[in-house]
């Protein structure tokens, strides 16, 4: 079996978990692959260090340390190339890992196949500037379309399969997965939606309205924004927290079920509302 390493080394506790994940895998006889970027931190393991994707692409599981956010970013690979990920927990919350760094004898799991795949829908986020497709993106928590450096609320046209829904005059609108319901779209008043109830949802953030719920969509559904005060609000495109992009007038954003899946490991037989409550409480405290 080839499993890839991917680790958020910025993370405090980062460093010390793959070693020990690094350990217990060659422990089990495991080929590790990792990205050259990492061969002097880890020159000292029996990884194999290759360039670009390979690792990805060559692996039958990749293993995401770090937090949510290492692991969203890992998990764009693995849908990329079509892998099984399995996100271990460096961090405090981690609503998306399999694993935290005192479970990683569990890692065996993986090399008797005792283990389950969530596979979670993801966004595809198509921006066009006139008809010309100027941006294509994926996501698995969220697509934010948004006010930039203006302190100007957007206003935004949303159309639902062709036809108008509604005008919002906001800081901006979230487009979440229901895996992404826990994220931005939670602290912005939006609901917690089970994984397995394939739908999009739609938060508006800090909008000037009476209406001011959520709506979840059909997966099936198509949405497009444009913003019509462009040049006071100054919109920015933020697709999984990455950098922004700025939006130009006359663009809109197209945003529908994407063809790929993340499909994620799950060894533990936590259900989604035990790690929902879980992580909350973890929050809290």
């Amino acid at each position: 079996m080839k499993i890839a390493i991917d680790v958020n080394l910025t993370r405090e506790n980062a460093y010390e978990v793959a070693l020990n994940v690094l350990c217990e895998l060659e422990k089990l006889g495991v080929r590790i692959l990792m990205a050259q970027r990492y061969k002097d931190t880890f020159k000292k393991t029996k990884a194999v260090f290759l360039d670009g994707e390979e690792s990805v692409k060559l692996c039958d599981i990749l293993i995401s340390i770090g937090g949510d956010g290492t692991f969203i970013h890992s998990a764009h690979n693995a849908a990329k190339y079509d892998k099984k990920i399995l996100g271990i927990n460096a961090g405090t919350l981690g609503f998306l890992a399999g694993l935290e760094k005192q479970e990683l004898s569990l890692l065996k799991n993986l090399i008797d196949e005792n283990y389950e795949i969530d596979n979670r829908m993801m966004l595809c986020c198509e921006h066009y500037i006139g008809n010309e497709l100027a941006g294509k993106y994926y996501c698995l928590n969220d697509a934010v379309l948004a006010r930039g450096t203006s302190l100007r609320l957007c206003d935004i046209t949303l159309s639902c399969n062709g036809k108008k829904t509604n005008d919002y005059y906001a800081d901006g609108l979230i487009i979440a997965t229901p895996t992404g319901s826990t994220a931005y779209s939670l602290s912005s008043g939006g609901p917690v939606v089970d994984p397995t109830i394939e739908s999009i949802i739609l938060t508006p953030i800090c909008t000037h309205s009476l209406f001011s719920r959520s709506i979840i969509f059909n997966c099936g559904c198509e949405l497009e924004m444009k913003v019509v005060n462009h040049e006071l609000c100054r919109p920015v495109l933020s697709c999984d927290g990455e950098e922004a992009i700025e939006i130009m007038p006359n663009s809109k954003i197209i945003i529908k079920r994407a063809d790929r899946n993340t499909k994620i490991i799950r060894i533990k037989s936590d259900s989604f509302t035990d790690i929902l409550t879980k992580k909350l409480s973890e929050r809290r405290a």
